[in-house]
């Protein structure tokens, strides 16, 4: 499905180049090659992202308002954050306070690290009045099965001489009482939904541990005391609250903040890009349009399993507008990319002079690749 050349805007709409570009700049940069081929044509700029890291950036870059907040990061000291609002909806992003990004000096804390300032960012927005909040799961420090988050919505999480826990999934093995406190009343008429791209359950081969540990600098033996952790976590829950998550899709993500969002807090769980798609407005942004461009660093197998350009292309093909892709890298064969609905792709890679430059370079060769596309999908003005 070509691009109509002579009617309609462009909408560029990628998420981040993970280490290299947030999204706001690739879509810049794209745009900025565009218009130098053809100078004339509407571009519109519409970063996205999947629920992960870069998430709050995509909410502000589409007109929510930025609230700062200082919260607990994931080892307990504190670290500057952010929620997005726009009206009556707030936007999340657990990464904000317990991202790997937030480990000070980059030393992980498989055991101890925790969730709290998640609990401290929504017990913000919850303050501010929103009856939504969209949560979105991605790139944690932690795994604590979400109970730091709790507990900093005042869930009170005791061992057997009645001593509140202190942080961290290693912690939860002495858990022996759960008091949900005043939890149903602060959450009271606010919509919780998690923006999250994994199905994987709490606990198991395929659970939070086993699969996303290693990640956080778990070793075999922590892995161990995790899952313990984790199981009596579950356990304890289930018999406070008389229904079972542990093996709901989605129960692992983040550690398994997903999990106590769905046993805990009552929320929903939706696919991460189709929920920001919504969230930022692209069905409007792509009516009448003649060409969406998405990206990502790497596109690659993990880019057909729910990733941003995938949901982008899905959204964009469904509306009857043709998409482009632009990456770091393009792993996939032409016939896998052509699959999943892209009529082009492009690689900064191929547009580098010299290797290495895709990454030191990638600002300038996004809008080479911007110029490229446009001559090719376009044509000049």
């Amino acid at each position: 499905m070509p691009a109509n050349p002579t009617q309609g805007h462009v909408v560029v709409a990628p998420d981040k180049f993970k280490g290299t570009l947030e999204g706001a700049e690739v879509a810049a940069r794209l745009a900025a090659g565009i218009r130098r081929v053809r100078p004339g044509l509407e571009v519109r700029e519409l970063p996205v992202a999947d629920g992960g890291e870069g998430t709050l950036a995509a909410a502000l870059a589409a007109g929510f308002t930025r609230i700062p907040a200082k919260v607990a990061g994931p080892t307990g000291l504190p670290v500057d954050a952010a929620i997005a609002v726009k009206g009556e909806v707030a936007v999340v992003e657990l990464a904000q306070a317990a991202g790997l990004a937030r480990l000070p000096g980059g030393r992980t804390a498989p055991l101890a690290a925790g969730s709290f300032g998640v609990g401290q960012l929504i017990g913000r927005a919850v303050s501010l009045g929103v009856r939504r909040i969209v949560l979105g799961l991605g790139g944690s420090a932690c795994t604590d099965g979400g109970a730091g988050l709790v507990q900093a919505l005042g869930v009170g999480l005791f061992d057997a001489q009645g001593v509140e826990l202190p942080p961290g999934g290693a912690a939860l093995r002495r858990l022996h009482r759960l008091d949900p406190g005043s939890l149903a009343d602060t959450l009271a008429g606010v919509e919780i939904v998690v923006a999250g791209d994994v199905d994987n359950p709490l606990l198991g081969p395929r659970g939070a541990a086993a699969v996303y540990g290693p990640q956080k600098g778990a070793d075999g033996a922590d892995l161990v005391v995790l899952e313990e952790g984790l199981t009596r976590w579950a356990d304890v829950v289930r018999d406070s609250t008389g229904v079972d998550f542990r093996d709901a899709p989605g129960a692992g993500a983040a550690g398994g903040v997903g999990f106590a969002a769905l046993a805990l807090l009552g929320a929903t769980m939706r696919p991460g890009i189709e929920l920001l798609l919504e969230l930022l407005g692209f069905d409007e942004a792509v009516r009448g349009a003649r060409l969406v461009v998405t990206g990502e660093g790497c596109l690659d197998a993990q880019t057909l399993h729910g990733k941003a350009p995938a949901g982008v292309a899905a959204a964009a093909t469904g509306a009857g507008v043709p998409v482009a892709a632009v990456a770091g890298r393009v792993e996939l064969a032409e016939d896998q990319w052509r699959g999943a609905g892209f009529v082009a792709a492009y690689a900064l890679v191929e547009l580098a002079e010299q290797p290495g430059d895709s990454i030191s370079k990638a600002a300038e060769l996004a809008e080479l690749a911007g110029e490229t596309l446009a001559r090719d999908l376009l044509g000049a003005e």
